[in-house]
């Protein structure tokens, strides 16, 4: 099975190289990584010149350059155009997969009824604070996304698609394509990456409700709804885990305040009609690359 792998990149110099060697360090048996393409969008920082330092060396490696910023909609259209193979991987720049990660995420596609897959992300904040809150986060993600798979960072699907609209929810666009053409929708828990995420408020709440409004306006458009707005799911998972680590309720309604503050941010967005296809990068996640850890 031969994979493309497209990286959408904006001023990533912290981390691209760690990314990249760890996608040319795969360990895979049954898959190829024949491709990964990284879609440099209105990068001023090193992350051009880093990437073609590799790609010399490696030809699977290939660089695209927008000179703007055009948004992550627009890259993962150029990353469609330009990937060869029945089987794409996206994968979010400031992240790192583990050395088996592409091959656990791609083997369920030898199934024809299974049309994409989403990988499980473990936080890397060094802040104790977003530490936990991140964890816990990610925690409900995972609970979630057994039920019904959650899909973002890390996602697997077959090449037919030809583009997505503008978004900021571009994984669950993809879904929701997917979706529609009668497909099933994984998780794949065994397909592993490590992000880091904000480590201020701020920051935290401005990327908490762009996604939200994301999915919001995701909704109203096809009617597809990530499994994360579901309020009845989410809140059955939140007791459960809540029954199961009881030490952990002070931080567990420090995130619900600041998630719901975020929620209720970003219903006022989508009532204004706020575009987020081109957003703020938010400044805490790009001190510390995971390759510093």
């Amino acid at each position: 099975m031969d994979v493309s792998i497209g990286v959408m990149a904006y001023n990533e110099e912290r981390n691209i190289s760690y990314l990249l060697d760890a996608l040319l360090n795969q360990k895979t048996k049954k898959i190829n990584i024949e491709e990964i393409i990284i879609i440099s969008s209105g990068s001023i920082d090193k992350t051009n010149n880093l990437v073609k330092n590799v790609s010399k060396k490696n030809k699977k490696i290939k660089l695209i350059i927008e000179k703007e910023r055009t948004g992550k909609s627009h890259a993962i259209n150029l990353f469609l155009k330009k990937a060869k193979n029945t089987v794409l991987v996206l994968e979010s720049a400031d992240t790192i997969p583990n050395r088996n990660t592409i091959e656990n995420l791609c083997l369920p596609l030898l199934n024809k009824r299974i049309g994409m897959i989403g990988g499980k992300s473990i936080p890397k904040n060094r802040s104790y604070f977003f530490k936990k809150i991140s964890e816990i986060i990610w925690r409900l993600h995972h609970e979630i996304a057994k039920q019904k798979p959650k899909f973002g960072e890390i996602i697997a699907f077959r090449n037919i698609i030809n583009n997505i609209p503008q978004t900021a929810v571009d994984e669950e666009e993809i879904a929701s394509i997917i979706k529609k053409k009668e497909l099933k929708l994984i998780y794949e828990p065994e397909a592993i990456i490590y992000n880091k995420g904000p480590e201020t408020i701020v920051d935290f709440i401005r990327q908490r409700r762009r996604i939200f409004c994301g999915h919001l306006k995701l909704k109203k458009r096809t009617g597809y709804s990530a499994s994360t707005m579901n309020a009845y799911s989410l809140f059955k998972i939140v007791v459960k885990y809540l029954l199961n680590n009881p030490n952990k309720i002070v931080w567990i309604l420090i995130t619900f305040i600041l998630e719901q503050i975020s929620r209720l941010l970003g219903l006022i967005d989508f009532i204004r009609k706020k575009d987020y296809f081109i957003w703020k990068i938010s400044k805490s996640t790009k001190q510390l690359s995971l390759g510093d850890e």
